[in-house]
């Protein structure tokens, strides 16, 4: 008789999309067998969901909507208030291992926020007593160990995978906004850069001299990012480009719809964050790499108020239908950043055969 392995799984989320990001997990673990029954309702805005599954294997790259992916090991309620670490102490002994990291979360809330100071008074008295137990050490190929506090009497418990997780605190690559940057919206193009392509892709994909076409560019915020690159962009949109971006010598402004336009040779680069349905936006997207107007892409697709799940499966399966249909060989990933809000971020890139 085989004994089925039942296996809780926390993942924190942009607040007001638990729905979505519990949906893309279970319909992902529901592709290799069927799901245990019993879930626990989801907490709206709460930032974060849990989920018991059979031993399915979750592929944090392939999900959306999900910051973090933590395999949950123990609850503990009613914390003392006087007395918070033996308790947790008590229950870390229980696990198996050692940890190469030890990460002290909240959620991405404003009660969450008020929780921060805890954390971090809370952190240094964690990380001596289990360096003085040789259970913690720097290492970032051993798993990290996750003590998620959604208020200050409870903890959420658990480890994370380095090579099937994310690799910063709280699952937040947060970005310090630049002076000279036009727009916060340069935000985004810059967290997505660090997300899908390493330092060495980064060399390689975005070299000086390499050229770029900003579709829906004003005021400039995407622009810049590539400029400050080396990159040549041609920027369109029909309203102005602002600050430096507004007469750099790299940058060709062209008042013309993005959707319209098509370079007069190809470029290495398509960047798009233009307010349009997610299917619009696909069929461009789609236009473009199959006419070869561009080699490698980042795009936003706004999502609608409901069925957003429904939206994002639409607009992405519209893209992978139409390159295969053509034979072109890519990469797609997709991801809702943090510095996105009704959003999610995708990079496209062409590959070798």
């Amino acid at each position: 008789m085989t004994k089925t392995i039942q296996t809780t799984w926390l993942l924190y989320c942009r607040p007001g999309f638990e729905a979505d990001c519990a949906q893309e997990t279970l319909r992902q673990a529901r592709q290799q067998k069927p799901v245990i029954a019993e879930q626990e309702a989801v907490q709206t805005d709460s930032g974060y969901v849990t989920l018991n599954l059979n031993d399915q294997t979750l592929r944090y790259s392939e999900l959306v909507f999900a910051r973090q992916l933590i395999q949950l090991q123990l609850v503990l309620e009613t914390l003392p208030e006087r007395d918070r670490l033996t308790p947790i102490l008590e229950a870390i002994a229980m696990l198996p291992g050692k940890f190469g990291a030890l990460w002290l979360e909240v959620p991405d809330t404003n009660d969450g926020k008020t929780l921060s100071a805890f954390t971090r008074r809370f952190q240094p008295l964690l990380e001596d007593a289990l360096r003085e137990q040789a259970r913690l050490e720097d290492n970032p190929r051993e798993q990290r160990l996750h003590l998620f506090f959604p208020d200050k009497s409870t903890v959420l418990i658990g480890t994370s995978d380095p090579h099937n997780s994310a690799p910063w605190h709280m699952g937040m690559l947060r970005q310090h906004m630049p002076s000279e940057a036009p727009s916060r919206s340069t935000l985004k193009l810059a967290e997505a850069i660090e997300v899908f392509m390493d330092k060495s892709e980064q060399s390689r994909l975005l070299r000086q001299g390499m050229t770029a076409v900003d579709l829906g560019a004003a005021p400039g915020g995407w622009t810049w990012q590539l400029v400050k690159r080396g990159l040549r962009v041609t920027a369109v949109d029909n309203g102005p480009m602002k600050g430096t971006m507004a007469k750099h010598p790299l940058v060709q402004h062209l008042r013309q719809d993005g959707f319209k336009f098509a370079p007069a040779r190809a470029v290495d680069w398509l960047v798009c964050d233009m307010v349009e349905k997610p299917a619009k936006v696909a069929k461009l997207i789609g236009d473009w790499f199959i006419a070869g107007y561009a080699r490698q892409a980042i795009f936003n697709l706004k999502l609608p108020m409901k069925q957003r799940i429904n939206a994002v499966d639409a607009a992405l399966s519209e893209i992978k239908s139409r390159l295969d249909e053509e034979g072109i060989n890519y990469r797609m990933l997709a991801k809702q950043l943090y510095h996105d809000r009704e959003e999610i971020t995708v990079f496209l890139v062409r590959t070798k055969r």
